[in-house]
């Protein structure tokens, strides 16, 4: 399974490591696609990305695009072109999404979201998801589309994905491996 983690300066730090983390360890075949050779996340850490996301085009076929937050980043994500041109065929072929912390606002603003959609996000934003069927659950579903809380709920997002990627017994073993459950 191929997932596509975008980042860019001022992604949220354990967002983004977390997702990343836990897929590899899933053995999720994870590519981390950034807006610069090197990306300062929201709190200073310093991430090197697989590529640069302007190497990707439509072509680029994706199980999963997942969306770490951090305000900053999220707003440098809602203005590249290139992100926009990929993910709209992945969401028009219901293929899945994952958006954490602001980066619902992401949907919200490529037109993903319906007025009917169910959501959560940070709190920062959830004012401008309001207009959907809004939810402070920690994940929630929705169809192909799975928004999450924040840094603090990073685990719990990026097993649900994993679990819907590759199921419940890879999710069970890597939440064990890193005695998240005993």
């Amino acid at each position: 399974m191929k997932v596509l983690v975008p980042i860019s300066n001022g992604t949220e730090d354990m967002e983004a490591v977390i997702i990343i983390d836990m897929f590899r360890r899933a053995g999720l075949d994870v590519t981390v696609a950034g807006d610069a050779d090197i990306i300062t996340c929201a709190h200073g850490l310093r991430l090197v990305p697989d590529l640069s996301i302007d190497e990707l085009d439509a072509d680029d076929v994706f199980d999963a695009i997942v969306l770490p937050g951090g305000s900053q980043g999220v707003d440098h994500m809602i203005q590249n072109d290139t992100l926009t041109r990929l993910m709209a065929p992945h969401h028009a072929a219901r293929r899945l999404i994952g958006a954490i912390c602001a980066a619902p606002m992401i949907l919200h603003e490529y037109g993903f979201l319906k007025g009917d959609a169910a959501v959560t996000s940070h709190p920062g934003v959830a004012s401008d998801l309001s207009v959907y069927q809004y939810s402070t659950d920690r994940v929630v579903e929705d169809g192909h589309i799975v928004t999450s809380r924040g840094a603090g709920t990073a685990f719990e997002f990026a097993l649900i994905i994993i679990q819907r990627l590759v199921g419940d017994t890879v999710a069970t073993r890597v939440a064990t491996d890193i005695v998240l459950y005993e």
